[in-house]
């Protein structure tokens, strides 16, 4: 983005308009005027202030927002010219049912200049990812993938999976479509080269090979087993076969078993021939790989009843490396290429490009894309919609894969409606439930308690909305459960119920009883059928009547209302589908062993404790591994790691002297002192 990007807002000095844009303009402000009696009012009411910001908007490309009385980043848009982007939105009538509702509650604006068409769309880009505003096409499955990693910055390189920033000086390849898909490469890449996967430390702490050498996975560099040239002659094929050039190698391996067996060296051929199989077996595993597209990606958009499926396949070194569907949050409202448009942009905002990316339909951002991924990846990038040969069929494979994943999902979403309207018609409820939060703890006597809430609606677990609570409360008795969901439960709902004071959300069911109120809704009040709600029309408590009570108890001191609590009260001997209920308003009962609703709250229940169980014992597990100087402000991972090179453990730094800890390289007299009167200063 350029040096002078600058924010405009309500405060902004008036600036003169340009003579071209007030003139694009005129004409559909004249009519709009004329047309404005036939508006509602509340749309009347948001053109008449995006008019006053148009005022001011600039005249080149820029980046805007649209806000909200309640301060919430409404939309995010890009444009060649602001003003008149901004100039479209004036107009009180003729516009999608989406458009109209968001101009409706605009309340204010904000733009930001670039000097380029392209800095706009990687600004924009970036913004609808941070902000994720409701009316933008949004990602919603935004996790990195997995690569390869081959490392370059240890005389032994070591092959492992890697996820995140690119910190790590090596060789990378992918992106994989999954975790599995790499595991599974790895496992057959260590058969074919015997390349270390051990980290560094225990590379250097060996005396020994370790079981992975014994079991032929590992040619033992750490112990002398392999010379380092023969090592790094392993690490230059497996980077030649990752790279594209697995012909080669494998005709170079076939040639050397070809030679060892004619020197009666059967060992060393039966070595390479499962070196062979092992390459193999990688090659068959990745599927239809093509024969003239070396690098691509290939993007693939379906519809259907309102929902969108983006199905991604990735092709490397001539290779299939796997595929990927995504569902983006759409307006029903948009085409698919617009969706594809805004998916495609935001989906390399974290990635690196290929050089080709294939698309099943064009989009309207195809140059202007081009040149902003060309930009931040240095090397030329294309964007293609192929119609004939060996790139269209890709393009159609894929396609097929997006019905297919499509078809599963409205399946899926279909059944999981079911399930929720037998668990309203179990549970007494008016409706039946878009967000059910399940609350769970788990402990070990006490020690490292933690409360779980885990979410789900129509399209299953909701994981990114799944909250742990660390119990902060030194007063609670050990053990005490009813307690600890107290605890849980106000700190969820005090925090829900400032928010919603704080920042009103139109269209969705309150947590406190609304006053009534009258006249017919306006656009304003509209709800937001496609947003996932962010307060719960059930609650469900894995525990018996106690703490049913304390959910209620707590609830009601909050004042909160319009929520409905169950409880789930395991069987005699704790047997599945003998579970009592307990809903406010009915007497305890139980569900039939082959009710659906019973089965899909058994789910839900099953799934609370694995989350509240996993989170206790990573907590445990961290309380394990934790080491004093960690609590040491300055003492970074560095010089942590020297001195436990000097002293071994943190027991033997304990009981170092001063003079001791200022012998250690990279430990100057401040630090050593820093060190010292923190141990002694603590055993007092």
């Amino acid at each position: 983005m350029a040096e002078n990007a600058q924010e405009v807002a309500s405060r902004r000095a008036s600036s003169p308009a340009d003579s071209v844009d007030e003139a694009d303009a005129s004409d559909g402000l004249d009519s709009a005027q004329d047309d404005a009696e036939e508006a509602p009012a509340p749309l009347r009411h948001g053109a008449a202030i995006i008019r006053q910001f148009w005022e001011h908007a600039p005249v080149g490309p820029g980046v805007y927002r649209m806000i909200g009385a309640d301060h919430e980043v409404l939309y995010v848009g890009k444009a060649k010219s602001v003003r008149k982007r901004i100039a479209s939105y004036m107009r009180p009538i003729g516009h999608t049912t989406r458009i109209a509702r968001m101009i409706a509650l605009t309340a204010s604006m904000v733009f930001v200049s670039t000097e380029t068409e392209t800095e706009a769309l990687l600004l924009e880009t970036n913004l609808i990812k941070q902000l994720k505003p409701r009316f933008n096409v949004l990602m919603r499955d935004d996790k990195s993938f997995p690569y390869i990693l081959l490392t370059g910055d240890h005389t032994a390189a070591q092959i492992t999976k890697h996820r995140g920033a690119r910190n790590r000086k090596g060789a990378y390849f992918g992106p994989f479509a999954s975790v599995w898909a790499v595991d599974r490469t790895l496992n057959a890449l260590q058969l074919a080269f015997l390349l270390r996967s051990c980290s560094d430390s225990y590379f250097a702490n060996r005396t020994r090979p370790c079981l992975l050498y014994q079991i032929k996975r590992c040619s033992a560099p750490c112990t002398g087993e392999i010379g380092e040239a023969d090592y790094a002659e392993l690490v230059r094929e497996a980077r030649d076969f990752l790279s594209g050039k697995s012909r080669a190698v494998r005709e170079r391996l076939a040639d050397e078993m070809t030679e060892a067996a004619e020197l009666m060296e059967f060992e060393r051929a039966a070595r390479l021939r499962d070196r062979i199989a092992a390459l193999s077996a990688i090659q068959s595993a990745q599927g239809i790989n093509p024969k003239t597209v070396e690098e691509a990606d290939v993007f693939a958009i379906a519809e259907d009843a309102g929902q969108f499926c983006v199905e991604v396949f990735f092709f490397r070194t001539f290779q299939n490396w796997g595929n990927r569907a995504y569902f983006p949050r759409a307006d029903k409202s948009l085409s698919p290429e617009e969706v594809l448009d805004a998916f495609v942009a935001q989906f390399y905002a974290d990635k690196p490009p290929p050089r080709l990316i294939l698309l099943s339909h064009d989009i309207e951002n195809r140059s202007v894309l081009e040149a902003a991924l060309r930009e931040s990846a240095h090397h030329a990038i294309e964007i293609a919609v192929p119609r004939r040969g060996e790139k269209r069929d890709l393009v159609e494979g894929a396609e097929q894969n997006a019905h297919a994943a499509l078809g599963r999902k409205l399946s899926e979403t279909a059944s999981q409606t079911k399930l929720l309207g037998a668990l309203a018609g179990a549970f007494g409820l008016a409706h039946a439930p878009r967000r059910i939060e399940v609350y769970d703890n788990s402990h070990i006597m006490g020690t490292n308690a933690v409360g779980a809430m885990i979410v789900a609606g129509a399209d299953g677990f909701m994981k990114t909305h799944y909250r742990t609570f660390n119990i902060k409360d030194r007063e609670l008795a050990p053990g005490d459960d009813y307690a600890m969901m107290r605890e849980v439960l106000r700190r969820r709902f005090a925090r829900l119920m400032k928010e919603d004071a704080a920042r009103p959300a139109p269209g969705d069911a309150t947590l406190i009883e609304p006053e009534a109120s009258s006249g017919p809704a306006s656009v304003e009040t509209a709800s937001d059928e496609t947003a996932f709600p962010e307060r719960p029309d059930l609650i469900l408590i894995d525990g018996g009547k106690g703490q049913f009570d304390a959910a209620r108890g707590i609830l009601s001191e909050l004042g909160v209302t319009c929520v409905t609590v169950a409880a789930i009260a395991k069987g005699p001997d704790r047997n599945a589908g003998r579970e009592s209920f307990f809903v406010e308003g009915k007497e305890p009962f139980k569900l039939s062993p082959r009710d659906p609703a019973l089965f899909f709250v058994q789910c839900l229940r099953d799934e609370a404790h694995r989350f509240a169980i996993g989170t206790h014992r990573a907590r445990r597990k961290k309380e394990f591994t934790e080491s004093p100087l960690d609590e040491i402000q300055g003492i970074g991972p560095a010089r942590k790691r020297a001195l436990l090179h000097a002293f071994g453990t943190a027991k033997a730094i304990s009981r170092a002297g001063l003079a001791d800890f200022e012998k250690v390289p990279g430990i100057n007299a401040a630090t050593a002192r820093l060190v010292y009167d923190f141990f002694h200063e603590r055993g007092r």
